[in-house]
């Protein structure tokens, strides 16, 4: 980002990845609408005779999003959808853990597979949030180069494959942690024998 606005491949990587990964959002929940409905449910947010409704729309809204931010000319408007999207599936996360209802499935993997809420979710959401307004603000003029296709490819991809990795370890977290905390448990009674 200069003075002048942010480096126009640099807003572009970040819109075509967003976008891809509201549309990919979008189509997990399209899969199986009675598992993404039950999420919705078990945040205990929205009234139970909203719920078709609520996750209709949650699903409508990302598909737009999605289309909306692959579309450059839609500017600051798509940035501010995808980011008070974003906040909001953050709060609903937050507004459950201080419930103390860590339990519940996120809704963000589908049918693929099950993830318990974390406070490092709410922080991804928050971070995604940031980003997503980054892309509504203006390109830098500067002339466009062949290279700079290669270039978006590339960051493109690599957005999306840290984005992978990270929503794993996320994933994983519960598990993981269970695993060192067994460890240690398993450490200290050989310490406590030998």
């Amino acid at each position: 980002m200069t003075a002048a606005g942010v480096d126009p491949i640099v807003g572009a990587a970040l819109r075509t990845a967003l976008a891809l990964l509201f549309g990919w959002a979008a189509a997990h929940k399209l899969r199986d609408m009675a598992a993404f409905r039950a999420a919705v449910s078990a945040y205990a947010l929205v009234p139970a005779g909203a719920l078709s409704v609520v996750s209709v729309l949650a699903v409508s809204t990302e598909i737009g999003v999605a289309v909306t931010l692959a579309w450059p000319s839609s500017g600051s408007l798509s940035a501010l959808w995808a980011a008070l999207l974003l906040l909001i599936y953050a709060v609903a996360v937050a507004v459950n853990l201080l419930r103390g209802r860590a339990h519940i499935d996120c809704g963000c993997v589908g049918a693929a597979g099950r993830q318990p809420i974390t406070w490092a979710l709410v922080v991804r959401n928050v971070v995604l949030s940031s980003v997503a307004l980054v892309t509504g603000l203006p390109a830098s003029p500067r002339s466009l180069v062949w290279i700079d296709a290669v270039t978006l490819v590339a960051a493109v991809a690599a957005l999306a494959l840290l984005y992978a990795a990270a929503d794993g370890v996320l994933a994983h977290a519960p598990q993981l942690a269970r695993l060192v905390a067994d460890r240690h448990t398993d450490d200290h009674v050989e310490g406590a024998h030998g």
